[in-house]
């Protein structure tokens, strides 16, 4: 048998609840992300900067993640996969209490920056519980539910966050909705995720870890698949991070408002994640990462680009949803990469992410201050582009060699 195939008798059938509780836990760490894009402006004049400025704190977070990744490859082959995945929504806890008392701009960066520890220890153990509990020729579907539920804390968090940051501002928004949420994630995953009696990578230790790195260096494929991850992160955050500033800046809508277009580019994101299993099945997880990546590059460029609201939210909603098609095939590419070592693999890839997310979030703040948000589109969705190429020329999907 093949062995990147895997095998459904390794597999038994998931508990009822196993992958709405992994799809959640996506949920959770994904709120304090949307509460920072919709009140940006806001969590500025708090601490007096302008919104090129405290976009950096993203940056931050994403910095710390990367490292936090990097260590997490070592975690993920001596601890329980299932209990890293709980350490992390409790710093995701601690980060959320800790922002919503801040008292400075240094303290915001700090406390903000352990989100980044949080979803560097959730996203990738949520990934590979994925290849633990599901066999191949569901993983795919399974991945697209995760990426789903992560977008879907855009669907309701971007009205829940705006409704509540309208009584008490941004600090109430953080105790009020993404607090609870991420106490209610870590009670779901310590009910209804089944723990396995050994840790798969446990025997390996640190020597399987630093093989693992040296495994995954030494294919080509697998590196080309990170580095179109960390270009396809940092072309996102135009669409992540910006876009609802851009709308609220260019063309003066209400926070209400804006909170309505990001959940109306949240629901595109999860219909393209959803969607792109039914694309991989017929044209495999490469081509699927590859289409979606350029077509949701060109539509980030026109973003930006469009002088006129309806045409801006238009191309925001497309971009999304292709790039929601993007991560879920890309994700699901990239777990299949090295079978051996998917915790350190899976990790690499959340490291990755991040080194893109700091990218396209400090180089995309360096552009709005100096020239706009004109070029923004035009500078990120490049990266996107050649994240495509990369993919393209350099990867390999081992489920269809």
């Amino acid at each position: 048998m093949n062995s990147n195939s895997g095998s459904t008798s390794e597999h038994s059938p998931p508990r009822r609840l196993v992958l709405p509780t992994l799809a959640f836990s996506r949920f959770v760490v994904g709120t304090p992300g949307i509460l920072f894009g919709l009140l940006l402006i806001e969590i500025g004049l708090t601490f007096g900067s302008p919104v090129g400025v405290t976009g950096q704190i993203r940056t931050a977070s994403s910095i710390m993640a990367v490292v936090s990744a990097l260590a997490m490859g070592v975690l993920s082959v001596r601890f329980d996969h299932k209990t890293l995945l709980m350490v992390g929504l409790g710093v995701c806890l601690i980060s959320a209490l800790g922002c919503s008392l801040a008292l400075s701009f240094g303290m915001m960066l700090l406390f903000y920056a352990l989100t980044g520890m949080g979803m560097a220890m959730v996203m990738p153990m949520g990934s590979t519980l994925v290849a633990e509990y599901f066999p191949l020729e569901r993983r795919t579907g399974a991945i697209g539910w995760l990426v789903a539920g992560g977008a879907s804390s855009y669907l309701v968090g971007a009205q829940v966050i705006a409704f509540i940051a309208g009584i008490g501002g941004w600090r109430l928004a953080f105790l009020g909705f993404v607090l609870p949420s991420i106490i209610i994630g870590l009670f779901l995953v310590r009910i209804f995720l089944p723990r396995r009696k050994t840790n798969p990578g446990a025997a390996m230790g640190r020597g399987g870890y630093l093989e693992g790195l040296r495994v995954v260096a030494s294919e080509r494929a697998a590196a080309a698949c990170l580095a179109g991850t960390a270009l396809r992160s940092a072309s996102f955050q135009v669409v992540l991070l910006y876009a609802t500033s851009l709308v609220r800046e260019k063309f003066l809508v209400s926070r209400g408002s804006a909170s309505m277009y990001m959940t109306s580019a949240a629901l595109c994101y999860i219909l393209g994640s959803l969607l792109s299993g039914s694309l991989v099945e017929r044209v495999g997880r490469k081509t699927t990462t590859v289409i979606a990546l350029l077509l949701a590059s060109v539509f980030t460029m026109a973003l930006t680009l469009s002088n006129n609201l309806l045409l801006a939210l238009a191309t925001d909603f497309i971009s999304a949803l292709f790039f929601g098609m993007a991560t879920s095939a890309g994700q699901s590419l990239n777990l299949e990469q090295v079978p051996r070592f998917r915790g350190p693999m899976m990790s690499m890839n959340s490291a990755t992410m991040n080194i893109g997310a700091a990218l396209g979030a400090g180089f995309g703040g360096f552009v709005i201050l100096m020239y706009g948000y004109e070029p923004l589109g035009v500078a990120l969705g490049v990266l996107g582009i050649i994240a495509a190429l990369v993919i393209q020329f350099l990867a390999v999907d081992p489920t269809r060699a």
